[in-house]
């Protein structure tokens, strides 16, 4: 049986599928969404400049939005990515 090799950060998956970036892992009771609203070229490459954040909480027999915790949108990929990991890291601490 093969075995799923997902990319870690801290301990914990870092899954992309398309415009969506997963952080987390689905055993906790939460994980942290981004999608990549809108890009700019930069030369050959496509930069994000708008990212939504979303702390979810992981049970997916809720509807999508009454998982959602908390939610913003960021101007970088970075800046949504930082504030995503804040948001995870706290509310697993709680």
């Amino acid at each position: 049986m093969a075995e799923n090799k997902f990319l870690m950060y801290k301990g914990k998956p870092l899954v992309r599928k398309g415009n969506e970036i997963y952080y987390g892992d689905m055993t906790e009771k939460y994980i942290a969404r981004f999608e990549i609203l809108s890009t700019t070229k930069a030369g050959d490459l496509e930069i994000a400049d708008k990212v939504s954040v979303q702390l979810l909480d992981s049970n997916v027999d809720f509807p999508m939005k009454d998982r959602i915790s908390k939610e913003t949108v960021k101007p970088t990929l970075f800046d949504a990515l930082e504030i995503g990991f804040i948001w995870l890291e706290r509310a697993l601490k709680n």
